[in-house]
């Protein structure tokens, strides 16, 4: 029998927490619940990652911002995190994915809506696994497009889900000058948010695969159209 997918609830209000860990219960997932993220992260192990955390923002002692900080000091492995906020300013949404979230949600919310989206994610990571693996070259980077990596030679490049997915959105329409609203449409399979994520998220690609962000070689803006990614880059 295929093991349950675990999520991780980072919580302090007990109502929201119990609502999601029942809807998620329900979807076939095991949950924990936390109400602080100090409570999380001496709890977290290399052992006992979950498959995703829910990170609420506004916590006691520790802020979820705080949190996915220590986490990309401390772990080289990335756990998809969606945010599950009422703060829902522009910077509080640009801040979060900077931090390395990959969702943003406001309360309110919609409990089926939330394990949908957790479910796109898990089945993203359970497809990428299984069959040989294919990839794509360009410079001294590798994507392995069933395993969801970047690798520099040997090495690993530490990329969150969404980051891994507008760079291979990317180089898989390379050639093609794509605008932020296609992309947010695409990757985010939404027409209605904030499509500044879509320069947050290449910004942040920039400064892991470019030798200078600043006059990039392989993610290029095309000035009042888009990015594109030039496709005699790839080998």
């Amino acid at each position: 029998m295929d093991r349950k997918p675990n999520i991780y609830i980072i919580e302090d209000v007990p109502e929201i927490s119990s609502l999601v860990s029942t809807y998620l219960t329900k979807a076939e997932m095991e949950t924990k619940v936390f109400q602080t993220a100090e409570d999380a992260i001496e709890f977290l192990t290399p052992e006992n990652f979950p498959d995703l955390f829910i990170l609420d923002l506004n916590l006691p002692g520790m802020s979820g911002f705080d949190f996915l900080e220590k986490m990309k000091e401390t772990y080289s492995r990335h756990i998809p995190v969606i945010i599950v906020s009422a703060r829902d300013s522009d910077e509080d949404i640009i801040k979060g994915l900077g931090y390395g979230a990959d969702e943003f949600v406001t309360k309110p919310f919609s409990p089926k809506v939330l394990v949908a989206r957790v479910q796109a994610y898990l089945r993203r990571a359970k497809d990428s696994h299984g069959s040989s693996e294919e990839s794509i070259s360009f410079g001294e980077f590798t994507l392995l497009l069933n395993s969801n990596v970047l690798k520099k030679g040997q090495k690993k490049v530490p990329l969150s889900v969404k980051e891994y997915a507008v760079l291979e959105y990317l180089i898989k329409h390379a050639g093609t000058t794509l605008s932020p609203e296609k992309i947010y449409t695409s990757i985010w399979q939404s027409q209605f948010g904030d499509i500044t994520a879509v320069a947050v998220y290449i910004q942040r690609l920039r400064k892991k695969i470019e030798e200078d962000p600043g006059s990039p070689r392989f993610i290029k803006t095309e000035f009042g159209q888009g990015y594109i990614f030039p496709k005699e880059e790839l080998k």
